[in-house]
């Protein structure tokens, strides 16, 4: 697998405070890769290493085989949390200004911009000044400016904030497109299900230091904790009576007939001997393993522990 982005024992302090501490981080090439962690855990402070904002107090972070340097400025596009056009300038002398600035020029400028207005619906504001866009509209302006010069790495930090339903679908597609077509995109989110839809491999970072790492599918796998979920009929003995030593009932719900259930097998047993106990006193209906979701890992690691076994998810 190859890297775009490595991210190599990165320690920053500010005054009395670390915020990363020796954070090493690899990102795949052509992935969407998901930097977790809860407030102040330090992925603004990375974010804005690799973007070169800030250097690092140890460490190195490389793009490619190669040291990160001004030379790949061009090479990244960045989309803060905090958004930041000008006010009273119009609408595409704005983006026809900060495409410039990203080295783009020519003819083919205006042309590209027009391209992007009209899949974003943007067109009709085009001699309109920014503070006449409501904020979604100015969030797809600098979405637009963020992609139009085709970077290699793009970083996304909350690119759904403020957005309704249409046009989070609208950056989804977007984002997954450009992944598509070569690009390697680190995105920042507390939207657990937006991870779980969008992300190939993911960091979490807590009080600044990473305590995971990995693919979605390969982290959930590690993390499944052997609870299984069924729906059963024409019950004829408490479930608490039947299931053995190394079968533990965490949760049963009757309703219509059916009982749903949870159950945690241990190490020692198999998903095969608890079907073979509960055959006997019930008809099984349905019978699943239940991994943890992303939100509920992202708990686990910052706080210790799973949500309640009433709220988490299937």
């Amino acid at each position: 697998m190859g890297y775009l982005l490595r991210v190599d024992s990165i320690t920053k302090d500010y005054r009395n405070h670390r915020a990363l501490d020796n954070v090493s981080v690899q990102v795949p090439e052509q992935s969407v890769f998901g930097l977790l962690g809860p407030n102040g855990a330090g992925k603004t402070t990375l974010i804005r290493i690799i973007n070169q904002i800030i250097g690092p107090d140890q460490g190195t972070v490389y793009f490619g085989d190669k040291p990160l340097s001004p030379a790949h400025v061009h090479e990244i596009g960045y989309l803060p949390e905090e958004r930041g056009l000008y006010k009273k300038m119009e609408v595409g002398e704005q983006a026809l200004y900060l495409a410039r600035l990203k080295g783009l020029k020519g003819p083919a400028l205006k042309k590209l911009l027009q391209h992007w207005f009209d899949k974003f619906d943007l067109s009709p504001w085009w001699n309109k000044k920014v503070e006449e866009l409501s904020k979604g509209m100015q969030q797809k302006l600098q979405f637009i400016i963020t992609v139009l010069h085709n970077p290699r790495l793009l970083i996304f930090d909350e690119p759904f904030s403020g957005f309704d339903p249409i046009n989070v679908n609208l950056i989804k597609e977007e984002i997954l497109q450009l992944r598509k077509n070569g690009a390697t995109i680190i995105f920042s989110t507390h939207n657990m299900g937006s991870v779980e839809e969008l992300c190939d491999h993911i960091a979490l970072i807590n009080k600044s230091k990473k305590v995971l790492e990995g693919s979605i599918r390969q982290i959930r796998k590690d993390h499944a904790d052997h609870m299984f979920q069924l729906e059963l009929e024409q019950l004829n003995k408490p479930l608490e009576h039947i299931l053995k030593s190394g079968f533990t009932l965490v949760h049963s719900k009757p309703h219509n007939g059916l009982v749903t259930a949870r159950v945690r097998i241990d190490n020692q047993h198999s998903p095969n001997e608890l079907l073979e106990q509960l055959m006997p006193f019930a008809r099984i209906i349905s019978f699943q393993e239940l991994t943890p979701s992303m939100n509920d890992i992202f708990i686990k690691q910052v706080t210790g522990k799973y949500p309640s076994e009433d709220t988490k998810n299937g």
